[in-house]
């Protein structure tokens, strides 16, 4: 799963980084809100990390700007302000929520788990149905019942599908999703990845849509094997 932090610290920044990528995160790190504005134009992150202090666009004017252009990414604001009128403000302008500095990574790991259940319509941890969904805190799908671990790259495959079920994605909307920056992407890297999930979970898992991409849809004949 794709995220996008935004921290001008490198000593902040670095930290979180590698947390993030030890949570299995593909982690994209800009230090400025002008980049940041770029780089979430152009790539579908499933969430994005904001510092509020940057040096030239603050995080606050780089929210306001997304959400006046209709962009419903979530995001979460990263702050040492402990005032409470500066996260009210945050929180009204658009934020999913506020996280104080110094980050408990736990708690900004649960709080991120907690934004990206709400943006797919759940109340709980598990994305899905009965048939086929995925744990956002294990990491795990469950299918016929069972419970299985799945690699960084196979639980993105699979929340972007299961997030919006019946949703057709293209090669490069997964590729987006998947892979960060400086990551090189063979041709057939999706086609790869999703014959394996086929292979592990049945072929009926994730379908292909001739021309379009592929689809996970939600109900049970998609857990048939």
């Amino acid at each position: 799963m794709r995220v996008l932090l935004v921290e001008d610290d490198v000593q902040v920044g670095q930290s979180l980084f590698r947390a993030l990528k030890d949570a299995h995160y593909t982690v994209d790190w800009i230090r400025d809100g002008k980049a940041a504005a770029i780089a979430i134009d152009s790539t579908c992150y499933a969430a994005v990390l904001l510092d509020l202090g940057l040096p030239d666009v603050g995080g606050i004017d780089l929210l306001k700007s997304l959400r006046g252009a209709g962009n419903p990414v979530p995001v979460v604001i990263l702050t040492e302000c402990d005032d409470l009128d500066v996260r009210v403000r945050s929180l009204d302008v658009g934020a999913d929520d506020c996280v104080l500095k110094p980050v408990d990574m736990r708690e900004l790991l649960a709080r991120l788990r907690a934004v990206l259940r709400r943006r797919a319509g759940y109340a709980t941890s598990r994305i899905g149905d009965e048939a086929l969904s995925l744990d956002l805190e294990k990491r795990t799908l469950h299918r016929h019942g069972v419970a299985s671990t799945l690699s960084a790259r196979e639980f993105a495959l699979m929340h972007s599908f299961l997030e919006r079920p019946g949703t057709i994605l293209s090669r490069s909307q997964l590729e987006d999703r998947i892979y960060g920056w400086g990551k090189e992407i063979g041709s057939n890297a999706v086609d790869v990845l999703i014959h394996s999930m086929r292979k592990r979970f049945g072929p009926t898992l994730i379908r292909n849509v001739r021309g379009l991409g592929w689809t996970v849809t939600r109900s049970r004949e998609a857990g048939a094997a």
